[in-house]
């Protein structure tokens, strides 16, 4: 009789116990990540495959809440009984408008909610990008607040990012946490980096050398590549414009096997026309011809680890100069031009050790040669990067901690005088940080690393971070920090190589150092019918010492170049609102107030190129009976501080208030497709309006008559390109 009811029992066990819940999850957003589905307060769980499908099993008869998350999306809760049945349900998920919830990793070397982050970090997806398309990271960043692509050369069209004023060296671009875009890349390289292969892009305001190392001075970009498990099977996307440049996206993922998939990206950018609307027989827009390859690996490992590599090459043809140069003329002194080659190729990679412990290994490596000539001035250069990093992350009661160690080698040899010989720089550091949470509202970061450079000798970098939740709504931050940098003068300012003025280094340059503090406010909103707004202020300070400023003015023919004799600040105030409406209409407008400024002797001057106002907005407006998107953005600049050749040059001492407007319609109406199309430039405007000329001595450019103004090309504050249609075609197969 018991071995009957021994089968009663488990038959009844097998009963109650095997029910499960199936569906499929689907997404408006155009990447989905990680997809985790879960009944709460059970230890009941499962992700989504690639296609959205999930399963929950072995699930006992009772009342429960299921919830669905996924980064960046709005997350589903929702009440469900089960009782004897199967049960099959599917879910949407919706675009987290707001994306204040969204898992960052720039602020701490640590994936942490960015709410729940002691650093502030900003975050923008791909679908900010799309409102108003660009063939690459480098333009894409003129809509972000604080945040400005600068053009430094008139002729060849080559720049940086600005970062609350600060020039392009004082930011550190890195991919996917791998500080490989640097030196060369920052200006050379930029341009290259396609928007295909983002998943999201991390911006944080302020140094953070400590975790970061050299470089991230004024702050760093990470832009974050897609993860090829959550990539579309297949995606393309192709633009034109009536200046008729060309941009092609290609991309596809694929497995190899149950233990490793990949993606492939291709980037194509051409750009072959001569236009000249200011009439000064100079090119407007740079010509150009460039492609990249991106290859990204991820392995599946036992217990989740981490394993991926990724690769990419990029090879850019671009010229700039007179109308009527060709190939043949290339470092000659008949015809004028500038012309361009960039050969690269990186490597990133991490790989989380098989221990107990949580070890994660990361490395980069990257090579870059430059071969390029500014009429008759040649600049042949050749960097190597290699970057090793192992950081080791422990959660101890309150206590949250970080460990590292860094080698990083640079190898750079250039053919200008500066550089007799190549430069071998080793850059071994060790930092560690602790998050410490005294109650769910207090919490404490403190941070500090060691650097020793093989040239300048030992570099110590401290990080301290505060920040107090309020409520869930209510959030303040305090930063404070040093930063520093060592200087690559040659690879970083491209005034020094162009035009017809004779650098001249008055003195060893030294490393450059920041201190720097920021107090930061988060305030959300939700009014009850739908409304939601994010409003968030950040007050910033940056004194910096050792600071290298380049001397147009003393004398018209020359760049001279030293450290201040003095200090530098860089002082401000920066807001970014969020404002979404049930209807589907979205605002994100954002303002930055700045005070920029080098003290020497007691005499405060601006620098050149740096404005004192920055706004930036999106406007955006989903018409659904039609599937149609609109989508307004721009910026607007305040003046900025140009450089003159003399008091008898006729340009305009300073830039005027300036804004550049695009409008964008989108139909999504057919499966898998968009297409899309606008005007950039609404107001058409370009520097040229209110001068007579950009280019000084463009008729003269090899100065062989010595009475005229000198051949000069730093006269450049914003893009040179007139009022332009657009459209482009999606295509996305998951």
């Amino acid at each position: 009789m018991k071995y009957l009811f021994s089968i009663l029992f488990l038959i009844s066990a097998k009963a109650t116990f095997s029910q499960t819940i199936s569906g499929k999850v689907t997404s408006d957003a155009l990447e989905t990540k990680q997809i985790v589905i879960k009944l709460l307060n059970t230890n009941i769980k499962t992700e989504a495959d690639s296609l959205g499908f999930y399963k929950l099993e072995n699930i006992m008869e009772g009342n429960y809440k299921i919830q669905v998350t996924s980064t960046g999306l709005k997350t589903i809760n929702q009440k469900i009984a089960v009782n004897n049945e199967d049960i099959h349900l599917d879910f949407e998920l919706k675009e987290d408008n707001n994306e204040l919830n969204e898992v960052v990793v720039s602020g701490t070397l640590k994936a942490v909610k960015r709410l729940e982050s002691a650093v502030p970090v900003e975050v923008y997806s791909p679908v900010f990008f799309k409102k108003n398309p660009t063939p690459s990271i480098y333009d894409a960043l003129q809509n972000i607040n604080g945040v400005r692509p600068q053009l430094n050369c008139g002729v060849c069209n080559t720049g940086d990012i600005h970062i609350n004023g600060l020039e392009g060296p004082y930011t550190l671009v890195m991919i996917d946490g791998m500080p490989i875009v640097s030196s060369l890349s920052t200006v050379y390289g930029l341009s290259g980096i396609p928007n295909s292969l983002v998943e999201r892009i991390e911006i944080v305001k302020g140094p953070a050398s400590s975790l970061y190392g050299s470089e991230a001075v004024g702050g760093l970009i990470n832009i974050i590549t897609k993860n090829p498990t959550n990539a579309p099977v297949f995606s393309a996307d192709y633009f034109a414009t009536s200046y008729f440049e060309s941009n092609l996206d290609l991309g596809t993922k694929f497995n190899l096997g149950k233990k490793a998939t990949s993606i492939i990206g291709l980037n194509y950018f051409n750009y072959d026309q001569v236009i000249d609307k200011d009439h000064d027989n100079f090119t407007d827009v740079t010509l150009s011809e460039r492609i990249s390859l991106f290859n990204k690996w991820s392995f599946a490992r036992n217990n989740n680890r981490l394993f991926t590599v990724a690769v990419r090459g990029m090879y850019e043809d671009r010229w700039g100069g007179d109308t009527r140069w060709e190939k043949q003329f290339r470092g000659g002194d008949e015809i004028y031009g500038e012309s361009i080659y960039t050969k690269r190729a990186e490597l990133i990679g991490s790989y989380q050790l098989p221990f107990e412990e949580k070890l994660m290994l990361s490395f980069s490596g990257n090579v870059h040669y430059q071969d390029s000539r500014y009429g008759t001035t040649s600049y042949i250069a050749n960097q190597k990067i290699g970057f090793l990093q192992l950081t080791w992350d422990k959660k101890n009661g309150q206590h949250d901690l970080l460990g590292g160690i860094a080698g990083r080698y640079t190898y750079y040899d250039d053919n200008t005088p500066a550089t007799g010989e190549p430069e071998n720089t080793w850059l071994p550091g060790v930092f560690v940080q602790d998050e410490i949470t005294f109650s769910p509202k207090s919490q404490v970061l403190l941070g500090m690393r060691y650097d020793y450079n093989s040239i300048h000798g030992s570099i110590f970098t401290p990080r301290f971070a505060y920040r107090f939740k309020a409520n869930e709504n209510t959030i303040f931050r305090l930063n404070a920090g040093t930063g520093f940098r060592v200087v690559n003068l040659f690879t970083e300012d491209h005034a020094a190589l162009s035009g017809s003025r004779d650098v001249v280094i008055e003195s060893d340059l030294k490393p450059e150092k920041s201190v720097n503090v920021n107090l930061n406010y988060i305030q959300k909103i939700n009014f009850g019918n739908g409304t939601f707004m994010g409003i968030e202020t950040t007050a910033f300070y940056t004194r910096f010492s050792n600071k290298i400023i380049s001397d147009y003015e003393s004398d018209p023919n020359k760049i001279l170049y030293n450290n201040i004799d003095g200090y530098a600040i860089s002082q401000g105030i920066s807001t970014n609102v969020d404002l979404n409406f049930p209807s589907g209409l979205k605002f994100i407008l954002g303002a930055t107030l700045l005070d920029n400024k080098n003290v020497e002797n007691g005499i405060s001057q601006r620098p050149f190129l740096t404005e004192n106002f920055t706004g930036t907005w999106s406007v955006s407006y989903k018409i659904q009976p039609w599937n149609l998107s609109l989508d307004y953005t721009g910026n607007l600049y305040s003046p900025m501080k140009l450089p003159l050749l003399s008091e008898t040059d006729p340009r305009s001492p300073e830039s005027p208030w300036y804004s550049i407007q695009n409008i964008q319609f989108t139909y999504s109406g057919w499966k898998n497709f968009e297409i899309y199309g606008g005007i950039k430039n609404l107001l058409n405007f370009t520097p040229m309006q209110n001068n007579p000329f950009l280019i000084s001595g463009a008729d003269d450019p090899f100065d062989k008559n010595p009475d005229g103004l000198s051949f000069d090309t730093t006269y450049v504050y914003g893009q040179n390109q007139t009022i332009r249609g657009f459209w482009g075609l999606r295509y996305t197969f998951r």
